[in-house]
């Protein structure tokens, strides 16, 4: 059951057991972070079955109808005792927030994932089926807002996530978060191996969030220009701007370049075309870019993670 209190009191032990039973359910500390327009069930379900916990956007769905159907194979996929999530956009321009709320909550997946708005509007819908909610934190009055609105884990973003991203240190981030947060925090922002994994533990975070480093699998719904380019990339390739979205978000610089959206001396055209907006022709990917070395399953990306991961444990 989600930790009521964790989030206003760090001495009680409310967070620190869900942390112990979330880890418990999982190989590997990772999220395989939503990604817009890449991330689908096969994706979601394959990190599952690798241990790790899968989500999607549920904007990746193009209707409501779809996503009920989305939801529903995920459920019958068999993936395994990990979890899933689903990632729901809060912001007002988000016109089917409350539909798709609605299926959610008749499909009931273990965690919510809220972005670009307070949770507050959703934590209780969550709560009461069961379920988790997280939340997307890139300053500490977003954490504070919404640790006090009763959430059951925080995404810190932090500088060199991939797509909308942060720009605090994650050094410094975990630290203050730590000071008022018992409950499960992870951190998105190039985090690329297993060894950066368990030192996000060290650091007292429970999970790395992880977009990029699946970004180029086999299960990815990325087209095969992207995940191409992706393997050509590293992290100098990397543009932050938010002229696309209105957020701090980081693209492939070359993709900017071929889509007319950044012209040649490096500056954004804001008048770029309507699709370049929409982020149908531009790519996103993050700092850890550069550690994509080949298209190939989740599974695979899964095992070299954990032989890392293990490697570092055991020094």
């Amino acid at each position: 059951m989600p930790s009521q209190s964790s989030s206003s009191n760090p001495n009680v032990s409310g967070g620190a057991a869900l942390r112990r039973r979330l880890r418990a359910q999982l190989r590997l500390p990772v999220v395989v972070a939503p990604m817009f327009l890449v991330s689908g069930p096969e994706l979601v379900v394959a990190a599952c079955r690798s241990g790790m916990i899968g989500a999607f956007p549920t904007l990746n769905a193009r209707t409501p109808e779809i996503l009920d159907g989305w939801l529903a194979r995920i459920a019958q996929s068999g993936a395994g005792a990990a979890p899933y999530a689903a990632n729901l956009i809060l912001d007002k321009r988000n016109p089917r927030c409350d539909e798709d709320l609605a299926v959610l909550e008749r499909h009931r997946p273990p965690i919510v994932i809220a972005s670009v708005g307070r949770p507050d509007r959703v934590v209780g819908r969550i709560h009461a089926y069961g379920g988790l909610v997280f939340a997307d934190v890139a300053s500490l009055r977003h954490a504070r807002n919404a640790a006090a609105a009763g959430v059951d884990g925080l995404v810190l973003l932090t500088a060199g996530a991939g797509g909308n991203t942060g720009w605090l240190n994650p050094f410094a981030f975990v630290a203050a978060v730590r000071e008022f947060f018992d409950g499960v925090v992870a951190v998105a922002g190039a985090i690329a191996s297993g060894r950066e994994l368990r030192a996000l533990e060290v650091l007292g975070a429970d999970l790395g969030y992880m977009g990029t480093a699946f970004l180029a699998t086999e299960e990815s719904m990325a087209p095969a220009g992207h995940k191409q380019a992706m393997l050509q990339a590293d992290a100098d390739g990397i543009v932050q701007t938010d002229a696309l979205s209105g957020y701090p978000a980081n693209f492939l610089r070359s993709r900017l370049l071929e889509a007319g959206a950044m012209r040649p001396d490096g500056s954004i055209d804001r008048g770029a075309s309507a699709d370049v907006y929409s982020w149908k022709h531009v790519w996103s990917a993050g700092h850890g870019v550069g550690q994509v070395r080949a298209i190939e399953p989740v599974a695979a990306v899964a095992a070299r993670l954990q032989r890392e991961y293990d490697e570092r444990q055991a020094a």
